[in-house]
């Protein structure tokens, strides 16, 4: 086939006023010019969802995302891909209504609020062979693609130790007592699901570690908390990890750490050396060899390897960061969907875009957490 000579048209569902991450989704997905925004759902107010969409200028505007799955559908110009944006709790039941009309799915996470939601999806995907892309965005950077590349190629020989942490302190007071939006439905188990840090934090945490070494994990055993008085959920997350073939892990997930701002630090250590990569500072990752002096590699560097090529969008010491990490994503998506509309094999790289089943790992971690913690910490199966 030939090649596409347009911008993949996108729909939202979500992302309404005062909604922070429906703003981030539609600038990550203007970042490389490769979408349109054309059709929208954007509350759950129909009034609103319209007038909002018309401020914005997203040219179809609908009441409710059932009301433009079925349309969207039937169009003689269809989205291409809708982009879910909404509280955890509508996430499975828009996911699987685009998923049956036929459009592939890009999702927050995490991706449902069940196990067997997930698992449902998981089915849907494989049998339709549809698109789903899930929002892990912290492996767009390209300097924690660089560290996966170097890990899969042996830089670090097997891998002994993983110290995960993410941790924040916006939620060290009870603020969704105060009208904040996004502390509310973030606290609020009907519309986050079981988790509060666990399934808001934590399970990037979980996806990094996974994402960069390529471990399957085996067990669990873990300590979840709410610190603040009156939260319906967790605030607190501590856990050890088990691994095939014998690497473990530590991991902490926190949103009461007074003070601190979005710190997601990641240690990785094997027979052969270590990496340290912090988000705060994205562009630089410390490889420290054994018995050699540490070394910084840099994102768009000469020592940067093509995957962190690929990611990166402006020259060396022009820092790069979360809106680019997220628009790489759109950015691996734009060529998954183009590829399938051309006819032809994507680049390999843009198969990194986290997917279904990284959603079911996803799920599958929250509730080994909350058994584990509901059972002393014991090791719980992953």
């Amino acid at each position: 086939m030939a090649k596409l000579q347009r911008r993949l048209r996108l729909g939202m569902v979500g992302g309404g006023p005062g909604a922070f991450i429906g703003a981030v989704h539609r600038m990550a997905a203007r970042l490389d010019d490769r979408f349109e925004l054309v059709a929208a759902a954007l509350s759950s107010d129909p009034e609103k969802s319209k007038s909002f969409a018309k401020e914005i200028h997203v040219p179809r505007a609908y009441g409710s995302y059932q009301e433009m799955a079925e349309a969207e559908a039937k169009h003689p110009e269809p989205i291409d891909v809708v982009a879910i944006v909404t509280p955890n709790s509508t996430h499975y039941p828009v996911a699987k209504a685009f998923l049956t009309a036929g459009i592939p799915v890009m999702c927050d996470k995490p991706m449902t609020m069940t196990v067997d939601e997930a698992e449902d999806l998981a089915s849907i995907v494989q049998k339709t062979g549809l698109t789903f892309g899930l929002t892990h965005t912290y492996s767009g950077y390209p300097m924690v693609r660089q560290m996966r590349e170097m890990i899969l190629d042996g830089a670090l020989g097997k891998i002994r130790m993983i110290n995960v942490a993410y941790v924040q302190g916006w939620l060290s007071t009870p603020v969704e007592q105060t009208g904040a939006k996004q502390a509310e439905w973030r606290t609020d188990p009907t519309k986050s699901g079981k988790g509060g840090a666990l399934g808001d934090i934590a399970t990037h945490a979980y996806h990094i570690a996974l994402f960069t070494t390529g471990l399957k994990a085996e067990s669990i055993a873990a300590d979840v908390t709410t610190f603040v008085p009156g939260r319906r959920l967790d605030d607190n997350v501590q856990a050890m990890i088990r691994f095939e073939g014998g690497a473990k892990a530590s991991l902490i997930a926190s949103q009461i750490a007074a003070g601190i701002e979005n710190d997601l630090t990641l240690r990785i250590h094997g027979e052969l050396g270590s990496f340290e990569w912090h988000q705060e500072n994205p562009n630089y990752l410390i490889h420290s060899p054994l018995n050699d002096a540490p070394r910084t590699i840099t994102r768009g560097g000469p020592t940067a390897g093509p995957w962190a090529v690929f990611s990166t969008r402006v020259p060396s010491g022009h820092p790069e960061g979360y809106l680019e990490a997220f628009g790489q994503l759109y950015k691996d998506l734009a060529e998954l969907l183009e590829a399938k509309l051309e006819g032809r094999e994507p680049n390999p790289i843009s198969t990194l875009l986290p997917d279904v089943q990284d959603g079911v790992r996803g799920m599958r971690f929250i509730d080994a957490v909350l058994a584990s913690s509901e059972n002393g910490s014991a090791w719980t199966k992953l």
